[in-house]
């Protein structure tokens, strides 16, 4: 192949590519149960996330306060030793304990937020599938849905 084969093929390629348009979305033959982009929610999935949440909050709770009495201990040691370390380490302590409560307050919220999620998702569920109104703002029966399928 002559240099200037390539050179052209290469300018081609380029040409080609800036001229298309590419749409970010599922294909519409398959690839998803909407044929678009919608948001799907699955109860099961929100189920392990929730899980993992609060696993990591109960973690968490566990592992991040294991030296805080330690550290404490030492510090009022030091502290009534003279040593002006004693001061620091307590403040460190303290220091420590409010970044803990607040990691911890956010890890509950995620596991609360997702808890109340699911139970959000399945009533609106549940009114989406038993509380399809007409215009008139009755209720329609299955039956009466099915005339609008056809």
């Amino acid at each position: 192949m002559a240099w200037e084969e390539w050179d052209q093929l290469k300018a081609d390629a380029v040409q080609r590519q800036s001229t298309q348009m590419q749409l970010n979305q599922l294909p519409a033959d398959g690839g998803g149960s909407g044929g678009g982009g919608d948001l799907i929610v699955r109860d099961d999935e929100l189920g392990k996330l929730g899980n993992m949440a609060y696993d990591l909050l109960e973690r968490f709770r566990v592992d991040a306060d294991l030296a805080r009495p330690s550290t404490f201990t030492a510090s009022i040691d030091l502290f009534n030793d003279g040593l002006d370390m004693g001061s620091a380490l307590t403040e460190l302590h303290d220091a420590w304990s409010t970044q803990q409560q607040t990691l911890y307050e956010a890890c509950a919220h995620i596991s609360n937020h997702l808890d109340f999620t699911r139970a959000q998702h399945a009533k609106d569920e549940a009114h989406v599938v038993t509380g399809m109104r007409n215009a008139a703002g009755d209720l329609m029966t299955v039956s009466r849905i099915n005339e609008y399928l056809k």
